[in-house]
């Protein structure tokens, strides 16, 4: 394994209500580059893959008040980011570009864009 000369911490916290529902959902990094401590966000996606059994991890959260028009963009821009990720990884660009396909398909369909003339 590789020697750390560094480290970064990422901090979550939930604020859930009497029926454990997310009603806040706080985050901070040490090395966020926007300096904003901590920031306040309506939904997060974290995925985790496990070294040892080679499976992921998942949480999945949003809050109450969180719309489906921000849900719809959240993931829209989360497929984009996935994909573009998926390409500097993988180099697969055949498969990068399908996900994008889907991507601006999902985009359009829930009018997160506007749909592209063919």
């Amino acid at each position: 394994m590789e020697e750390i000369v560094k480290k970064s911490d990422v901090k979550i916290s939930i604020g859930l209500n009497e029926e454990n529902m997310p009603v806040q959902i706080m985050w901070e990094a040490t090395d966020n580059p926007s300096h904003v401590k901590p920031a306040d966000c309506k939904g997060m996606l974290l995925s985790l893959f496990d070294r040892e059994h080679m499976d992921t991890l998942k949480i999945d959260l949003w809050t109450k008040d969180m719309q489906v028009s921000e849900m719809d963009r959240f993931f829209y821009q989360t497929f984009r980011a996935m994909a573009d990720t998926y390409y500097r990884a993988t180099k697969n660009g055949d498969m990068a570009n399908d996900m994008q396909r889907f991507t601006q398909y999902f985009g359009e369909k829930t009018e997160v864009i506007p749909k592209s003339e063919k």
